[in-house]
Parts: C-alpha cells; structure tokens; sequence
C-alpha cells in the first residue's frame, strides 16, 4: 500500500492556476498507477484551515510543559470546551500527514512568499510534539516523500534581478525540514515566470517560461512514476 496526501493552497481555479494544473497531472499519473483508495485530496483555498486562536496556543503551551507526549494523551490536558474544538479541528489534519507515504503541495507564490492558506495550515499542524515520536525522539516524517510544487509569475532564479525576494521556498524549505522531513526525500519543483502571457512587461520572457513549464510537467510525471510503494511506516 501506498498512499498520498494531495494539498492545493492556490486562490485561482485549475484553469488559471499553475500549481493546480502541476499537482493534478502528479496526482492523476500516481491514480492510474497505485489506485484511488489511499488517496487524499484537501483544498486549502476552497476549504480554509480555521486560523489558530488563543484556546490553540494555551493548549500547545500546556502540552509543552509536559515533554513529548503521545498524541492520543493530549485530551487529557485540554482545559474547557474552547480548548477542545481546537484540538478537535487539528488532530484531524496531523493524522492526515501521517498516514501518508508522499505529500503533495501545491504552493504558489503570494507576494514573495505562500499563501495565507497555505499558512494557517502550517500553524495549525505545528502542534507541539506532534511529529516526533515520543518514546525514541525520532521524527515520525523522516521517511515521507515531500514534493513542493512553487508556481511563481516571475523569476527569483540565481543572477535574476529579484533573486534575494524568494521567501517562498527557502521558507518553505526550512518549515518542512525543521518538521523533520528528510532532505533527501523532500523534492522542490519550480516553475517560473507564469505571469508572462498576461504582463505586458514580462512578454520578453515567455519563451522562457513555456521551457520552465515544460520541465516542471516532465519532472513531474517522472516523480509520480517513481514514488515508493513500500507499506507506510507504522505512526
């Protein structure tokens, strides 16, 4: 068995957004080859992620204090029923991360960075403790396959004139390791310029971007044909 967490963050349709369309020909490629059962598939746009509130962080600090604790304790440390709809609303989406294999995150760019979507998904998931194992300290991802699709209007390449306003994949980076993604299993594919066929400014560039497309939709198909089918690591 295999299974996949599909996530888009884009506030646009799949007809205008790029990342939907790249995610979607990942997840369709990785349908036909393992099946529909263990698939999962969560719009982050279409069905906002609640933002955190202050009954969230009161429980996270509480649990805190407390080490690392296994996640099924974690109701005997709510206070009142505040502090209980919020666990309720997130324990949810950890279990999702959990039981898959590969995660599949369509993230475009949003003023230099990630969606406000995508953001209140990861402070929600960022609960306390919640993806290391209690008993041996070892992080519970460390074997999930991660692909992060960036889908950005213009170029933040090295020597581009806006290289330095990438704070969309480095943090995105930082985030899914620091949660303890291995490195080696966490994938970033790029495409770039999107914006070019609609901004008169960046018509020079459109070639440029059809490339960068075409070598996103080729990396892509190939990631889906290559994603490991060993059963899911027991969480």
């Amino acid at each position: 068995m295999t299974a996949l967490l599909h996530l888009d963050s884009s506030a646009s349709t799949t007809h205008h957004s790029t990342s939907r369309q790249l995610t979607q020909l990942f997840a369709n490629t990785w349908q036909k080859l393992h099946g529909t059962t263990h698939y999962r598939y969560r719009d982050l746009a279409a069905n906002p992620t609640p933002l955190i509130t202050s009954a969230y962080c009161a429980l996270g600090i509480r649990v805190e204090r407390h080490g690392v604790i296994p996640l099924d304790t974690v109701d005997t440390l709510v206070t009142g029923q505040a502090e209980q709809g919020e666990w309720d609303r997130t324990r949810p989406l950890i279990n999702e991360i959990l039981a898959a294999d590969t995660v599949l995150l369509g993230a475009p760019m949003y003023n230099f960075s990630v969606s406000s979507a995508l953001k209140a998904w990861i402070d929600r998931i960022s609960f306390p403790g919640a993806f290391i194992e209690p008993n041996t300290g070892e992080k519970r991802l460390r074997d999930t396959t991660t692909i992060v699709v960036c889908a950005r209007g213009g170029s933040y390449e090295p020597g581009d004139p806006r290289e330095g306003f990438d704070f969309q994949a480095p943090y995105l980076r930082k985030y899914l390791t620091n949660l303890g993604i291995a490195e080696n299993n966490l994938t970033f594919v790029n495409a770039d310029l999107t914006r070019s066929a609609d901004i008169p400014g960046l018509a020079p560039f459109r070639q440029r971007a059809a490339d960068s497309l075409a070598a996103a939709r080729d990396t892509m198909l190939e990631l889906a044909t290559r994603t490991r089918t060993a059963p899911a690591a027991t969480h």
